[in-house]
C-alpha cells in the first residue's frame, strides 16, 4: 500500500515539476514584453492573455504536488498541538465533507466547459485579435483530476494513521530555508571557529612558556 501511496505522489510531484518551468516562461514573456513596449514602443495585445494562461495552468497544476508535499495552507494554531490521530480525524472529516465534493463538481463542470470551449474554437475576448484558449481549458479536468487522485491517497494515509498512531511516509523534497536555523548554524560555527582558535593560541603559549622555562634551565 505504502508503495502506491509513493507512486501517486511521484505522479503528482513529476506533474508539479514539469509545469513550474512555466515559470521561466512567464518571466521571460514579461520581460520582453516590458522591453518591447517602452524601449521599441510595440506592445502586444496577445500577451496579456498568454500571461494568464501560463499563470492559470502553473496554479492549478500545482494543486496536486503541493497536496502531496502537505504545503497547503492549513489553519495550524491548534492542529500542530493535537496528536496524530486527532490531526488524521479532523484531516478526514474535512476531505470527505469538503474537498472530495468540492474536487468532483471542479472535475465534472471543468470537462464539459473544456468541451463547449472546443466546439466553437473559442478565443479570448479580453484583448483584440486574442489567443485560442480552447487547449488551456482543459488544464481544468485534467488537474480537477489529478488532485482528486491526491486526496484520495491523502485519505489512506488518514486511515492509516488512525489504526497505526503515526502519519505514514512520504516522498521528500526540497525544503524552503529556515532563515533562523540558518542564522543559529552559522553563529554556532563562528563561535567553534573561535573557540578552536582561543585553544591554539592557549595551547602555543604554554609551549612558548615551556621553551622559556627550559631555556633558564642550566
Amino acid at each position: 500500500m505504502q508503495k502506491l501511496l509513493l507512486l501517486v505522489d511521484k505522479v503528482s510531484t513529476w506533474i508539479g515539476q514539469a509545469f513550474s518551468w512555466l515559470i521561466v516562461g512567464l518571466t521571460l514573456l514579461i520581460t520582453w514584453e516590458v522591453f518591447s513596449r517602452y524601449a521599441l514602443d510595440r506592445p502586444h495585445a496577445w500577451a496579456f492573455d498568454v500571461m494568464i494562461m501560463q499563470y492559470g495552468a502553473l496554479f492549478m497544476m500545482a494543486g496536486a504536488y503541493t497536496l502531496a508535499k502537505n504545503g497547503h495552507v492549513r489553519g495550524d494554531v491548534l492542529y500542530g498541538f493535537f496528536r496524530p490521530r486527532t490531526q488524521a480525524t479532523i484531516d478526514l472529516v474535512l476531505y470527505i465533507l469538503f474537498f472530495i465534493p468540492g474536487v468532483i463538481a471542479l472535475t465534472y463542470a471543468g470537462y464539459f466547459y473544456a468541451l463547449e470551449s472546443w466546439a466553437i474554437r473559442e478565443s479570448s475576448n479580453i484583448t483584440a485579435e486574442g489567443p485560442p484558449i480552447y487547449p488551456f481549458k482543459m488544464v481544468i479536468p485534467f488537474a480537477g483530476a489529478i488532485l482528486l487522485a491526491q486526496g484520495i491517497v491523502e485519505i489512506i494515509r488518514c486511515v492509516i494513521c488512525l489504526r497505526q498512531g503515526i502519519w505514514p511516509s512520504r516522498e521528500e523534497d526540497v525544503e524552503e530555508v529556515d532563515v533562523a536555523k540558518l542564522k543559529e548554524m552559522v553563529h554556532a560555527t563562528d563561535l567553534d571557529g573561535a573557540g578552536q582558535e582561543t585553544i591554539g593560541h592557549e595551547g602555543g603559549g604554554a609551549v612558548h612558556t615551556a621553551e622559556r622555562k627550559g631555556e633558564m634551565r642550566p
